[in-house]
Parts: C-alpha cells; sequence; structure tokens
C-alpha cells in the first residue's frame, strides 16, 4: 500500500469544501433547530418548576384552607353541642317546675280531700251522736241499755 499525498490532499481539500457548503447551508440551520429545542426544553423545565410551585402553593393554601374550615367545624359543632345542652337544661328545668306544680296541686288535692273527709266524718259523728241521744231520749232506759246503745254507737262509728 502506497500512501498518494495528492490523494490525501483532494480528500482533505474536498472535504474542507464540503464543511464550508454544510456550515454554509446547513450548520446554522440545524443549530437554530438545535438552539431551539434547547429553548424549548429550557422553557419546558421552567414551566415544570413553576407549575410544581404553583402547585405546592395551592398545596399549602388548601392545607390551610382545610384547617380552617375544620377549626370552623370544631367551633360550629361545639356550638351546637352548647346549644343542645341549653335546650336539654331548658327543658330539665322546665320539667321540674312542672312536676312541682303537680306536686303543689297533689298537696292541695290531697288536704282538700283530707279536710272534706274530716268534715264527713264529723257530720256522721254528729249524725250517730244525734241519733244515739234521740234513740235514749225516746227510750229513756235504764243504764244497762244506755251502756248498750253506746257500745252499738261505738262499733258503728268503727265501721
Amino acid at each position: 500500500m502506497e500512501i498518494n499525498i495528492g490523494v490525501i490532499l483532494a480528500s482533505i481539500v474536498n472535504t474542507a469544501i464540503l464543511y464550508i457548503i454544510l456550515k454554509h447551508f446547513f450548520f446554522d440551520k440545524v443549530k437554530a433547530v438545535i438552539n431551539e429545542r434547547e429553548e424549548y426544553i429550557n422553557k419546558t423545565f421552567l414551566e415544570a418548576e413553576e407549575a410544581t410551585e404553583k402547585a405546592k402553593t395551592i398545596s399549602i393554601e388548601s392545607e390551610k384552607r382545610i384547617e380552617e374550615l375544620k377549626r370552623q367545624s370544631r367551633k360550629i359543632t361545639e356550638d351546637e353541642k352548647k346549644k343542645a345542652e341549653d335546650i336539654y337544661r331548658d327543658i330539665v328545668d322546665e320539667a321540674k317546675r312542672d312536676a312541682e306544680v303537680i306536686k303543689e296541686k297533689a298537696r292541695v288535692e290531697i288536704e282538700r280531700e283530707k279536710k272534706r273527709n274530716e268534715y264527713v266524718l264529723k257530720e256522721r259523728y254528729v249524725s250517730l251522736a244525734m241519733e244515739l241521744s234521740e234513740q235514749l231520749i225516746e227510750k229513756n232506759i235504764d243504764e244497762g241499755k244506755n251502756k248498750d246503745l253506746i257500745d252499738e254507737f261505738i262499733a258503728k262509728v268503727g265501721d
């Protein structure tokens, strides 16, 4: 194998001419496409970073909002629980007052019934005493019969 300097020089010249032609017609376009692609990738990365930051911000805001809603929910629950306890206490107090009124009415009614029964008993005793007196006067009998009438009277009172 022999080295031919003319072929080597021709190859170098051809390569240089090809390089100049390619540089003149294609390198700028290829470089522009590469730059455009690089800008697109950088833009995409920036958009992804912005989206990530925005998502983090939204996440933090959402967590804050959720905490605020939980706090409001607890407050509403506590307020409603307090209202329910107040209503319960009012109902119990009203029931106690009603029970006291009913007890007082029952006590008054019992007292009234007791007095009425006492009055009825007194009238019955008076009636029996009158009846006994009438029988004693009518019969005007001896003391033995008076004692029997009194015992009979006591037996009637016992009924």
